[in-house]
């Protein structure tokens, strides 16, 4: 076996045009794909496919992601105003890890999301 990469990461939800509103207009991500009459969409990031899907249609039962998917962005600051503009409640302040900064937060089913930012080089 070869493993080149992963295609898309899956978020559950209970409300699809919830979630499409929240991925596609709240975060402005581009919706790549339809599952036809399914209500589940593809959203790009840049570097990784979100698939958004109402688990009830699929047989899953509903249960949020309680760990991130961090979402990069070259200004952790900047990106958390204008979600905050939007409604998006972040849960602490930004944090400062000394190579990064993060600002958590949910979609409106409570998947966990963050927001992203490294600023020191990776060590070698």
């Amino acid at each position: 076996m070869n493993i080149t990469g992963v295609d898309f990461i899956t978020v559950p939800t209970r409300d699809f045009e919830a979630a499409s509103d929240f991925y596609g207009t709240v975060l402005g991500l581009p919706q790549s794909v339809r599952w036809g009459s399914m209500p589940a969409a593809e959203y790009e990031t840049g570097t990784l496919t979100i698939a958004v899907m109402q688990s009830d249609a699929f047989g899953l039962e509903f249960r949020p992601h309680t760990h991130p998917v961090a979402l990069h962005v070259d200004d952790v600051g900047a990106a958390r105003a204008e979600l905050e503009a939007k409604g998006v409640a972040f849960h602490a302040d930004t944090l400062d890890s000394g190579v990064c900064h993060m600002a958590h937060f949910a979609d409106p089913d409570g998947n966990a999301l963050m927001l992203h930012h490294r600023y020191a080089p990776r060590p070698a």
